[in-house]
């Protein structure tokens, strides 16, 4: 949303009214190919936490990866309307929001009418597949401590919240289990790297809120 202009963004809005969705709740299913909307995904003014959405999908091990979060702004289900092919992930709701569910032909027409939309759109999809080729390196090069590290920083600095105490909120909530899948590590040696992390203070952390202290020291640990 903040890469549209003001006018672009009115349109955006009024495509599709929007609705009231409560935490777990399903989105979008993996391998439906009967739903095309796109989900435009919008806070609810004054309350915390943000809106976010957590993109999972199911491998055939069984196995639940996690491939990414989604906050207010941004819009999800996207792919499989360009590509015209089912649903690729699960999409689930992890705070309460207003989401406007946007028809596919609705919004590939106004992509059409905005080519500034497009190229918003097209930026926004490059932004993730930065995201997944980043968390491909850090696997590749550094154990989990540091792989935490890297995504608590790019977590912070796209959707974190700068508190009074001068710390800064991750400004999502995830669980170890959840970080874990983002970064391809097991839930212990995750929790294990937080542990890590704390004693350095550099972050400290709740059951589900991960507060960063020293944002700069995190980005340099190694």
């Amino acid at each position: 949303m903040d890469r549209l202009s003001p006018t672009d963004r009115t349109e955006l809005l009024a495509l599709a009214p929007s609705s009231l969705r409560q935490a777990d709740e399903h989105l979008i299913h993996q391998g439906d190919s009967e739903r095309s909307e796109v989900y435009l995904l919008r806070s609810i003014p004054g309350r915390q936490p943000t809106a976010c959405v957590k993109v999972t999908a199911y491998l055939e091990t069984g196995a639940v990866a996690m491939l990414g979060i989604r906050v207010s702004g941004d819009v999800v289900g996207e792919l499989a309307t360009i590509r015209r092919e089912p649903r690729s992930a699960m999409v689930t709701t992890c705070s309460q929001m207003w989401v406007h569910a946007i028809p596919a032909q609705v919004f590939k027409d106004f992509l059409d009418r905005h080519p500034a939309a497009w190229d918003a759109l097209t930026r926004m999809i490059a932004d993730r597949l930065g995201w997944a080729n980043r968390r491909r390196t850090d696997f590749a090069q550094f154990p989990v401590p540091v792989r935490v590290a890297n995504v608590l920083v790019e977590i912070s600095s796209r959707h974190g919240l700068d508190r009074a105490d001068g710390m800064r909120d991750l400004g999502v909530e995830l669980t170890y289990e959840e970080i874990a899948n983002l970064i391809g590590a097991k839930r212990d040696a995750v929790f294990k790297a937080f542990r890590c992390l704390k004693e350095r203070r550099l972050v400290d952390t709740g059951h589900r809120r991960k507060i960063i202290i020293d944002l700069v020291g995190l980005a340099n640990f190694r």
